[in-house]
């Protein structure tokens, strides 16, 4: 009963709560860790991507204001041989001078120039330094720094680098240059003319910067173009020239300076731009997004030692937490286990208010539940004993009619002796039948019961039968219901034998077979049917009841109200041929303990309210197979 009521508070469930919590709470505090951790590291990276970006940033403008000052120390050259040396002075007159002027101001600029030289509006050249020779037809006129400084006589105008091809030095080398070109007003003989100063700077100077710039070596470069895009430096700059590689020149050359994102060539990067003043020249640097993550390693390492800390952290504190929160309830379910398995622990009342409030509640509904428990066992017993006397107080007035009626037919028969003989026999029927009340007596007492009905049944039927007793000594001993035996005589007798021409015989029987007492009644009667047997013990009213009163319906009832289901019993029956009723009952060994069990019911394996008792059930029962009488 008390599993049927609280096998709830069992569950599989219940003995893994403080795994299921510190799982539950794991889960949570890992997911909130990692929804953290991949925050912070968004956060960081962003940081570290952006301070990257402020530092290429800073480095440009660096880069770019050294440029400008190189730029503008040649343009200043170049304003110094217009104003002080090519305006003051006549070619015709005073080249001298002029080619003094030049060669002071070369002298002074020469680690960043290459030469200077003066051409007419012609092509030819005026004046140069350092002396050297021209190199035959070079075509001046056709040269892009000339053409470009003709178109735009008002501006200065810087070329790509080139090499340098209008002198011949004697040694046969060749220096790239970038050429600084423009329109200048020249005297000839006093006669103002037009013409052009070239300053032919060394590329080499600017290379220098430019590689200065590059050498992080994490996948970021700088590179310098014009405002058209074409290449001015880059540090794949033969691989571009050559056609094996390429650059997204053009379009950089179309941004105005700031930090710009694009795809190229299937690369994603950041693109930042600066613009050199005077020239429309476009410094630019290069981020791909590699480079981002190749400065991420130490942040990658340090959130990993972090996070693994705080898990293990995590994991500590789950377990102390869920230890806290289900230690009461595993006391709880601990003393709910005890008291299932029979024991009788206090309820275990401790934890948090609620665990204190459910322990009250739990211990509350078991003194609640032992109270019905008590209450319905003793309305069973009561209503279990009030079925049997019902069905005694049946069976008890039909005895005594019968017998009655057949000392009255032998009296006034004036069969005396015979009259005496029933008298004494009733005395011994009646004797067993009260039992001072009990229901429960010993096997031997319900065959003495049955001989006295046999003996009295045979004087009133003129000994129209007979009757043996074939009974194993070994179950006298054990227990049965009272009246059991009787009613199946009485059966044998109207139904079987009574009606016979032949002399009837009825054989009793009892022996002990696996634990259970079997008692049987056989006739050589008429016998019935299958079908007609097998509505013996029913309610069914499509055969006419047999025997006295209740019968043998009487009979299983009480035997199953007492016994159980599985006991009672069987009747096996042949046409013309009779008919055997089997008693079925445990081997139970009759003690008053045994007795006061079994008439109050309490056997322990009845389903229900109905309890069948078992080997080893009840104090005292054994297998009688070697005990006489």
């Amino acid at each position: 009963m008390r599993n049927k009521y609280f096998r709830f508070l069992k569950k599989p469930e219940l003995q893994g709560i403080q795994s299921m919590i510190m799982a539950v709470f794991s889960v949570i505090s890992f997911s909130l860790l990692l929804i953290l951790g991949f925050v912070m590291y968004g956060r960081f990276s962003a940081s570290a991507r952006q301070e990257i970006i402020s530092g290429t940033q800073k480095l440009i403008e660096q880069a770019g204001e050294n440029l400008e000052d190189y730029l503008v120390s040649m343009r200043r050259v170049s304003d110094s041989i217009y104003y002080n040396v090519i305006k003051e002075n006549d070619f015709s007159r005073q080249s001298q001078d002029i080619q003094q002027g030049m060669n002071l101001l070369y002298a002074a600029n020469r680690e960043n120039l290459r030469s200077i030289a003066v051409y007419n509006e012609y092509g030819s050249l005026l004046a140069a330094e350092p002396v050297v020779l021209q190199k035959e037809d070079p075509n001046i006129t056709k040269q892009g720094w000339y053409e470009k400084a003709l178109e735009e006589m008002e501006n200065m105008h810087f070329s790509t680098p080139h090499i340098q091809n209008l002198f011949d030095d004697g040694a046969l080398r060749y220096y790239w240059v970038i050429s600084l070109s423009r329109v200048v007003e020249l005297t000839d003989n006093g006669v103002p003319r037009s013409g052009v100063l070239l300053v032919d700077m060394d590329y080499s100077g600017i290379e220098r910067m430019m590689k200065q710039i590059n050498e992080s070596g994490n996948g970021q470069y700088f590179y310098l173009c014009d405002s058209n895009g074409q290449i001015i430096y880059h540090t794949r700059q033969i691989q571009i020239s050559n056609g094996i590689g390429s650059e997204n020149s053009g379009q950089a050359a179309r941004y105005k300076d700031g930090v710009y994102d694009e795809y190229f060539e299937g690369e994603r990067r950041k693109v930042i731009v600066n613009t050199i003043s005077y020239t429309g020249w476009k410094l630019v640097g290069v981020i791909p997004y590699s480079a981002f993550t190749y400065g991420m390693f130490n942040l990658r390492y340090f959130f990993g030692i972090f996070m693994l800390f705080m898990a293990m952290m995590l994991a500590f504190v789950n377990r102390i937490v869920s230890v806290r929160i289900s230690s009461p309830i595993l006391k709880l379910n601990a003393s709910v286990v005890g008291y299932e398995a029979g024991e009788t622990p206090e309820i275990y009342i401790g934890g948090s208010r609620e665990i204190r409030h459910l322990g009250y509640s739990i211990q509350t509904s078991y003194e609640q539940i032992d109270k019905l428990m008590k209450e319905i066992v003793r309305e069973q017993n009561e209503r279990r004993k009030s079925e049997l006397d019902a069905l005694q107080s049946q069976i008890n007035p039909h005895f005594l009619y019968n017998t009655l009626d057949s000392i009255i037919w032998m009296v006034e028969d004036e069969r005396n002796e015979e009259a005496s003989f029933m008298i004494s026999e009733l005395a011994r029927l009646f004797r067993i039948s009260l039992s001072k009340g009990r229901t429960i007596i010993t096997i031997k007492d319900e065959l003495q019961h049955a001989k006295s009905y046999m003996n009295i049944q045979k004087i009133r039927y003129k000994n129209a039968f007979s009757m043996e007793f074939d009974i194993d000594p070994a179950i006298l001993s054990c227990c049965t219901v009272k009246l059991i035996l009787q009613p199946i005589l009485e059966n044998a007798i109207n139904y079987g034998v009574a009606g016979l021409e032949d002399a009837g015989e009825i054989r009793i029987t009892g022996r002990l077979e696996k634990g259970m007492v079997l008692l049987s009644v056989k006739d050589n009667g008429m016998g019935m049917t299958r079908e007609a047997a097998s509505l013996v013990l029913t309610e069914s009213t499509r055969k006419q009841r047999h025997g006295s009163g209740v019968g043998l319906v009487n009979v299983d009832k009480r035997i199953r109200i007492l016994f159980g289901k599985e006991y009672g019993l069987t009747v096996v029956s042949e046409p013309d041929e009779g008919t055997e009723v089997t008693i079925r009952i445990p081997a139970v060994a009759f003690t008053e303990e045994n007795r006061k069990v079994l008439e109050k019911g309490n056997l322990p394996g009845r389903q229900g309210t109905e309890k069948v008792p078992e080997k080893g059930d009840l104090p005292g029962r054994q297998e009688l197979g070697d005990e006489g009488s």
